[in-house]
């Protein structure tokens, strides 16, 4: 049988988020089959993956969604045991700072001991696959910038330290076994996907909103953090590229440039023409416990053995979502997938026979 009838396939836990959503899309551009895990038990909020979707019900369909749980460990062992994937990527976590210290054991649970649980999965099954995991800048915490591949790692956050937990979790499996894993240490990234509890998609949706009449404030915490925002379907990519390199390694994803909230605020309602001090309102409600000052990566690591850069920072990013809130107002498009969708008939068309 030809290449084109077996298509190399990937398994994405956390394939209805921002990146899950862009990295589906890019492997389906790419001819993958791509299986995603879903919860049962949740909504099932598949809203980013829908459009690739043409006929869910289809079970030729190169885009396969399933329930599962992550913290069923023999559903896992079942979904890997059926699909067996060429390629998985970790990406399902609790991935809300704040939402950490209210929930810390959940956080655990989710985002760190997941990826036991995944990584145990395929070892037991005796899987050749090659395993993303998802780890986060906010494992550096308090070590002060920038940030690279052997920066200290010190997470001041339960969030923080659960992704720590699964980040050496994938190097020990990785030493121990022999397993293919790598680490994606991305700073962070946006899009007109981000969840609106998150900053830079509050900030977009609020300068649009107030510069359309719909609202005044806005309301937020501590407006000196400095963080490293870059656009999250450019990195996907090179999640994607971690995978293929021959070797199994870690890497930072970053764009390198450091602004605070406030700058990123300004960037947002200067976009619409606005004066942002006088909309952003201060809550201390939206303080953390313990706050992470600055967060900037060093991708030199990337674009030296990936080939990795980043081609969108702070102040492009600040206009394509504000524009992409300013169109989902007016009734326009405001989410246009920066990957091709191979064309029918393809094998990496969502529908292909």
């Amino acid at each position: 049988m030809t290449s084109a009838q077996h298509p190399r396939s990937a398994f994405i836990t956390g394939i209805t988020g921002q990146d899950g959503s862009y990295l589906a899309e890019l492997l389906l551009s790419k001819g993958y089959e791509v299986h995603g895990l879903v919860r049962r038990g949740s909504t099932a909020a598949t809203h980013r993956i829908d459009h690739l979707r043409s006929d869910r019900h289809d079970p030729e369909s190169r885009l396969q969604l399933h329930h599962g749980e992550l913290v069923d460990t023999s559903r896992l062992v079942s979904l890997l045991s059926d699909i067996v994937p060429d390629e998985v990527y970790h990406l399902a976590a609790q991935s809300h700072v704040p939402v950490s210290f209210d929930e810390p054991e959940s956080t655990a649970n989710v985002t760190g001991v997941s990826t036991v649980r995944l990584l145990e999965a395929i070892r037991m099954i005796g899987l050749d696959v090659r395993f993303y995991q998802a780890s986060s800048a906010e494992m550096f915490g308090s070590t002060p910038p920038p940030h690279h591949e052997d920066s200290p790692l010190r997470p001041v956050s339960p969030f923080g330290v659960s992704k720590m937990f699964g980040y050496w979790t994938a190097r020990t499996f990785r030493e121990a076994y022999g397993m293919h894993t790598v680490n994606g240490i991305l700073f962070n990234h946006e899009s007109p996907r981000r969840d609106e509890a998150f900053v830079t998609r509050k900030l977009a949706r609020a300068a649009a909103r107030i510069a359309l009449g719909h609202e005044r404030h806005v309301y937020l915490g501590n407006l000196d953090a400095v963080r490293d925002w870059g656009f999250a379907p450019e990195y996907v990519e090179g999640m994607w590229a971690m995978l293929q390199a021959d070797e199994p390694g870690d890497y930072v994803l970053a764009t390198g440039t450091a602004h605070s909230v406030e700058d990123f605020a300004r960037l947002c309602f200067g976009h619409v023409g606005l004066d942002w001090t006088r909309h952003v309102r201060f809550d201390e409600r939206y303080l953390r416990p313990t706050e992470v000052d600055a967060l900037v990566g060093d991708p030199s690591k990337a674009a030296h053995e990936l080939g990795w850069r980043p081609r969108t920072f702070a102040p492009e990013l600040a206009r394509i979502m504000v524009d992409a809130e300013l169109s989902l107002l007016q009734g326009r498009t405001a989410d246009v997938s920066p990957f091709p969708t191979p064309p029918a008939g393809h094998p990496g068309h969502p529908i292909a026979g």
